[in-house]
Parts: C-alpha cells; structure tokens; sequence
C-alpha cells in the first residue's frame, strides 16, 4: 500500500520532477513552510506550494468563510460559507495531495501568541496577514530565526497585474502598507535581517458604493497606523491576490533550487 501512495504522490508531480529533476523535487518535499494568513493572497499560495511538491505545510488563520471572500478566496464558495476557512482549505489540499502533511492552526498570531508557533522549527515562513501591529511583530521574530521570510504587501486597490514585483522589505516604492511597515519599524526594533516582499506600486480609489461590514482585517491597516483615521474597507480582484500568492510560492520553490 505504502508503495502504491508513493508511486502516486510521484505521478502528481511528474510534470515538475521532469523540469527540476528527482534531487530537487526530494528537497522540495523535505521542507518545512508555515504560512499565516489564508485569505485573497495566503489561499492561492498554499495551494501553488502543494501543487510544485511542498509536502509539509502550516497553515494559520482564524477567520470563517464569509460571502464577501468568495470573489478572491481560493477555499470560498457559496457552500463553504461560516466553515474555518483552514478547515476547507486543508481539505482541497489533501485532495491534492494526500499524502501531504498539513496542520492547521485556527488561531491569530500577535505577540502574546508568537512563543507557540515555534517558528525555529520552520524552513521558510510566508507573511500574508493583514494586521499592521501583527505584520510587525511576526517581521521581527521571523527574522531572527534561520528561516528565510518572505512577506506580502497590500493587494487592494489593484488592477494591473503587470506592476506586481518583488523586492527587498526597503527597497519597496509605491506600496502604502509597506511604508506604513517601515514607519513602525523607524520608531523600534529593525527586522534582523533582509527578507523580500511581493508588491505593486498601483494604488486605485474605491468607486462603489461602502458597506457597513467586511471580515478582512485589512480594513483596520489605516487606523492601526493612526488611532485618527477610520478604518475603511477596500476593493481587491482575484488576479491580483492569486498573482501575489503565486509569486510568494515561487519565491519559496526558487530560493529551494538555488540552494
């Protein structure tokens, strides 16, 4: 039996191993990932990690599906609304990929909760959460372990999926919540050493109509930047979260081939 699921875990990925070769695709799939953040950005990217070979991925995030995910969440579905967005996301992982190993932690990180992630313990970590005061500190204690961060920026208010980039944390131009990131970086601690950051310099205005509620978090980025400022809800597409969530996996898969 063990040797059938070995011989179809090898099918799956018969594509990839014919690119990258037998040695490569064995170091992809010995690597640890924990990813925070399953939403627009964090759901296409697990999904890409699974797909190009990761076989050992946590996922973090506490939210529920709701319907106003569905136009750019990889899990979200009309079916799917009020599950754990980890719970169904796991479950289309395993689809995939069943012999993958996927722990799900349904749980937001800050920095009362950070001990308990053992980020030590991980290869890379992937930063796609929205929270300013929780992107910060996650940023400085990713980047004093061994592993190698690799960070989202704001994906709302987009269009062009040509103007995604990447680029190290402080070389990142145009992006509002980068600079937001590095004005509270300026006022303490610095990130301990250099990570890269998947980013766009475009920056729409909203042209429909408000609504009272949204789940994402990314609605407070302004206020918990200044406590003055209401926060505010913004509009984000599907190709442009997918696009970035692509582009965080690929940093991963291509920083494992280089090494």
């Amino acid at each position: 039996m063990k040797i059938e699921r070995m011989q179809e875990e090898k099918g799956i990925f018969k594509r990839a191993e014919l690119l990258l070769g037998d040695k490569l695709m064995n170091k992809i799939s010995s690597v640890r990932v924990i990813l925070f953040g399953v939403g627009g950005v964090g759901s296409w990217c697990a999904e890409s990690l699974i797909r190009s070979g990761i076989r050992h991925l946590t996922i973090v995030d506490s939210d529920k599906v709701c319907e106003t995910n569905i136009n750019r969440q990889l899990m979200a579905t009309t079916k799917t609304i009020g599950q754990r967005k980890v719970e169904v996301l796991k479950s289309r992982l395993l689809d995939i990929n069943p012999d993958a190993e996927i722990e799900i932690i349904a749980q937001v990180y800050s920095e009362e909760t950070s001990d308990s992630f053992n980020l030590q313990s991980y290869d890379y970590i992937i930063d796609a959460i929205d929270s300013l005061k929780h992107k910060v500190h996650l940023i400085r204690t990713a980047t004093r372990t061994k592993a190698k961060l690799f960070s989202s920026m704001g994906a709302a208010l987009k269009m062009d999926p040509t103007r995604i980039k990447v680029a190290e944390f402080w070389n990142v131009k145009g992006c509002p919540l980068a600079a937001a990131l590095r004005r509270k970086m300026k006022q303490g601690e610095k990130p301990w050493k250099k990570f890269k950051c998947v980013y766009s310099d475009e920056v729409l205005e909203n042209k429909g109509l408000k609504y009272e509620h949204d789940e994402s978090k990314s609605s407070e980025l302004l206020k918990q930047d200044n406590p003055s400022v209401k926060a505010q809800t913004n509009g984000t597409l599907v190709h442009i979260t997918a696009t970035f969530g692509f582009t965080l996996a690929g940093l991963v898969i291509q920083d494992i081939c280089k090494e």
